[in-house]
């Protein structure tokens, strides 16, 4: 695996994704590294004799106390040790890094003037998987992610603890292991690491690479249920959607097609409806439109999709950004004041994520609903149960858990963005609550994936009882064989949460392979 160069370029989502997820490890790129010295050069000389905010000063509604000279380093310990006052859960290991890995990129553009150590730190801690222990409640979003980014900071003084095989662990125990040299306040480190949106910023893209994968699911199961119902093709097709301008639904259109190509249960209109010899009742049992959940699913999934997408441009600039505060310009010699650590950017678009992931978890629990309900779909049994009507009881004990959890997010979208609270001697009178943002965007997420993994079974039992395993098109077919490895087919009750863990986590860690090739054809192709 190649290894990747911070400070060289912007990074990309894939980029982070490779270095985050797959373990890629970085290097430090030397003109980066030269400009941040350059930049730690300019703030300690500029500032002698002069009242700079952070350096010389106290923080927030405290600027306009002076520190004295002897001690100035102290400040910035001071600042790292009173703000390291979390609560709650501790951020997994992966969102622990991602949070490093954004706040190493934006210190690397070269306007914080930190000493490179806090990069040599920070790029020990990301090769060698060492994540500090960081809780979830704390910063409000607005001066930074000061109480997530406050831990961060005291595990880089040595301080603090780290996670190691899922145990906290004291920083210097593991720190002289590794033969880590712990950082060293040279002037501002622990403001410039603290007064940043780097923990909003790395949860945030990973919520974005998760996102893709449940709309891939979403798309790919909307796909199968059209397919067991035996619908209609024009739904999906070019010529109806083309005529909508949006770029998502047309995508949706089209990876639908792509999955659904040679399936022999999609029904053609003109086939069926639009030839004489078929129209020759005054009443018709089969549904000439579908439900709105089984022909709208462009429609609905297509704004998901442009979210999604606008998401991850908004959130790969922030995280190719500087933003902490005071922005240091050793080309132009000044140093300018100003609100760069405000997580509004990052808020906003993780309240619109989570409200289009969790539309997507209602399509799921609607298109289940309809296959669960014999009296909606007139095909399969109440709950599909493949049993005994009465003795077994199918999906039905499943679908509570489904209908609670989209519940939840339904609640779980009001928006942070909105909520402001001021705080910090009003100071901090309108913030952002970015990290909540993001956060509670995490838990929409990991519902949605239990969602999808119900459906997926729901699909797969429906496809047993009809016995159409055969007739499904190749990329279906393909989905229903790697699923049915996982949770195998079932007629007695018995419990299934082991397996239906099983089907969420691979969910979780796997893309599907087919729309990841036939993207990078059409791309191609244009």
């Amino acid at each position: 695996r190649a290894m990747i160069n911070v400070g060289a370029r912007t990074l990309s989502l894939q980029d982070f994704s490779e270095i985050v997820l797959n373990n890629s490890k970085i290097e430090l790129h030397s003109r980066a590294l030269e400009k941040m010295e350059a930049s730690f050069q300019f703030l300690r000389n500029f500032s002698d004799q002069k009242l700079i905010y952070g350096i010389n000063t106290g923080f927030g509604p405290m600027a306009q106390y002076k520190v004295s000279a002897e001690n100035v380093l102290q400040l910035q310990y001071n600042l790292i040790r009173s703000h390291s006052s979390g609560s709650g859960n501790y951020l997994s290991p992966a969102l622990v890094k991602a949070l490093m890995l954004a706040r190493l990129n934006s210190l690397m553009q070269g306007h914080s003037g930190v000493h490179t150590d806090v990069a040599v730190v920070l790029k020990e801690l990301i090769n060698n998987d060492i994540t500090p222990c960081i809780f979830e409640h704390g910063g409000v979003g607005a001066s930074g992610d000061l109480i997530q980014l406050a831990h961060l900071a005291l595990v880089l003084i040595g301080e603090g603890e780290v996670m190691v095989n899922g145990e906290p662990r004291p920083t210097g125990e593991i720190f002289k292991k590794f033969g880590i040299v712990p950082l060293s306040v040279h002037i501002r480190e622990g403001l410039a690491i603290l007064n940043g949106t780097s923990a909003m910023t790395g949860i945030g893209l990973l919520n974005i690479i998760q996102a893709k994968k449940l709309l891939q699911y979403a798309v790919m199961l909307s796909a199968m249920t059209n397919e067991v119902v035996e619908a209609y093709d024009d739904h999906f097709s070019c010529e109806l959607n083309i005529v909508k301008k949006h770029k998502g639904q047309n995508k949706v259109a089209a990876m639908l097609r792509d999955v659904l190509k040679d399936s022999k249960l999609i029904r053609s209109r003109s086939e069926y409806l639009y030839n004489p010899e078929n129209i020759k009742h005054d009443v018709f049992e089969d549904k000439v439109q579908e439900y709105y959940s089984l022909r709208c699913v462009t429609q609905v999934l297509g704004p998901v999709l442009d979210t999604i997408e606008q998401s991850e441009k908004i959130v790969v600039d922030e995280l190719n950004s500087v933003n902490d505060n005071p922005v240091i310009d050793h080309e132009n010699h000044n140093i300018f004041h100003g609100g760069n650590f405000h997580g509004d950017y990052v808020s906003l678009e993780m309240d619109k994520l989570k409200t289009a992931i969790t539309k997507l978890s209602m399509l799921s629990e609607r298109q289940l609903n309809y296959l669960l309900n014999n009296k909606l779909n007139e095909k399969f049994p109440p709950f599909v149960n493949l049993g005994v009507l009465g003795l077994n009881f199918g999906m039905q004990g499943m679908q509570f858990t489904a209908t609670s959890t989209v519940a939840e997010n339904q609640t779980l979208s009001f928006p942070m963005y909105v909520h402001s609270i001021p705080n910090n001697n009003d100071n901090q009178d309108i913030v952002s609550m970015g990290c909540n943002a993001a956060l509670i965007t995490k838990k929409v997420i990991d519902n949605a994936f239990e969602v999808l993994a119900i459906q997926m079974i729901t699909v797969l039992q429906a496809i047993d009882y009809a016995e159409c395993a055969d007739r499904l098109s190749p990329a279906t077919k393909e989905m229903y064989t790697t699923v049915r490895k996982i949770f195998p087919r079932f007629i007695d009750d018995q419990p299934r949460y082991r397996e239906l863990e099983k089907v969420k986590d691979h969910f979780l860690q796997n893309n599907i392979d087919f729309f990841e090739v036939h993207e990078a054809a059409r791309v191609a192709i244009h």
